[in-house]
């Protein structure tokens, strides 16, 4: 099985930065498009950010200047900078993987701004 597994969260002060990584483990002939969604209590499921295998990167509005996707294809791993973090991005961060042309998902992993 293809398995995703996030790593990096914690509580930060507004302001703050954090990292977050996401490895991608198992039998994997291919990984196309990656990405980082979020979801805060009591509301929808956002998109992030994403990056393509050619490294082409989309952002949500919210995030544009804060954030940045990259990607490490010899890890087979996707990282989140994230920079000027604000209550507002509380929330649980998962990653995506398009794996072997299946979609997968890791657990997630909790992102607090808070003073």
């Amino acid at each position: 099985q293809v398995h995703l597994v996030e790593s990096g969260g914690g509580l930060v002060q507004p302001g703050g930065s954090l990292r977050l990584s996401c490895a991608v483990s198992g039998k994997i002939f291919s990984i196309s498009t990656m990405g980082w969604y979020r979801q805060a209590p009591g509301k929808q499921r956002e998109m992030v950010a994403i990056i393509s295998s050619g490294n082409r990167r989309n952002y949500a509005d919210s995030v544009k200047g804060r954030f940045t996707i990259s990607r490490d294809n010899t890890q087979n791993t996707v990282y989140l900078e994230m920079n000027s973090l604000k209550p507002e991005d509380t929330a649980v961060y998962r990653c995506s993987a398009i794996v072997n042309q299946y979609e997968n998902w890791g657990q997630g992993t909790q992102v607090t701004v808070s003073s």
